[in-house]
């Protein structure tokens, strides 16, 4: 298995020499979050999947995680696959990484989509969140996030094993990444995004809605477009088909 230094676990997919993509999971989630967008994806573009730092099989350390240590992971796996410049999809934490990073290593990111994610979160609730999980365990917060995550469109295959996956994870690692999410400061300094950005929204999305938070990114980011799905949070498991057209034509224009 492919780790860089730190302990971060990545994955290639895809065409060798085609475009470089790389591909982040939300906070509760991993890199199986983008299986059902891979068929899609996989014969136009050089794939890379990360296992954010505490979830799936990458390592955390115990403490507080920022965006911007999230970001450096990103940077190191992407030095370890071999892309110098790459176009980012995130969701969620991922989302919030992807933005971190283009706003730190302008000259890596050529093309940005945020996929159901914010620029501010309400501090004070993932304060609770972070501190519920470190004190009770994953089990404490399952129903809360699995309601956020997933419509009732989803199947109960998909339902159940993204609520296996939540109870089974790390919870120090969630804890680390709740308080990157908690801590966040892009609310203002997105507006310094120089990447074409496609900002993409759920309408079924409670967690990071187009209200308050996806016109936040549309507003401030320079020219950023909009792509509306009907979907939950966790948008690549809801529509797979139509977030992977959206992004195609994007990173292709």
């Amino acid at each position: 298995m492919p780790f860089t230094p730190d302990g971060i676990y990545w994955k290639r997919d895809g065409i060798e020499d085609a475009p470089a993509l790389v591909l982040l999971n939300s906070i509760g989630t991993d890199m199986d979050l983008w299986e059902p967008v891979l068929p899609f994806l996989r014969e136009r573009f050089a794939l890379l999947r990360i296992d954010t730092r505490g979830h799936g099989a990458s390592r955390a350390e115990p403490g507080d995680l920022t965006l911007a240590m999230l970001a450096d992971d990103v940077l190191a796996a992407a030095d370890a696959a071999g892309f110098s410049r790459f176009a980012l999809a995130g969701v969620s934490l991922g989302g919030m990484i992807g933005m971190e990073l283009a706003l730190r290593a302008p000259e890596r990111v050529e093309k940005l989509i945020p996929v159901c994610t914010s620029a501010t979160m309400d501090s004070a609730s993932w304060n609770d969140r972070v501190a519920k999980v470190r004190g009770e365990g994953m089990a404490a917060i399952a129903q809360l996030a699995m309601g956020r995550f997933l419509s009732d469109a989803a199947s109960p295959a998909t339902y159940q094993t993204v609520l296996r996956q939540l109870l089974s994870m790390d919870a120090e690692g969630y804890a680390a990444c709740g308080a990157a999410i908690r801590d966040m400061d892009l609310a203002t300094r997105i507006v310094a995004i120089a990447a074409p950005t496609l900002v993409v929204t759920g309408t079924r999305d409670t967690s990071t809605p187009l209200e308050g938070h996806g016109e936040h990114l549309l507003a401030t980011i320079p020219g950023a477009q909009h792509l509306s799905l009907e979907a939950a949070h966790l948008a690549p498991l809801e529509a797979p088909g139509e977030l992977a057209a959206g992004m195609i034509r994007f990173l292709q224009d």
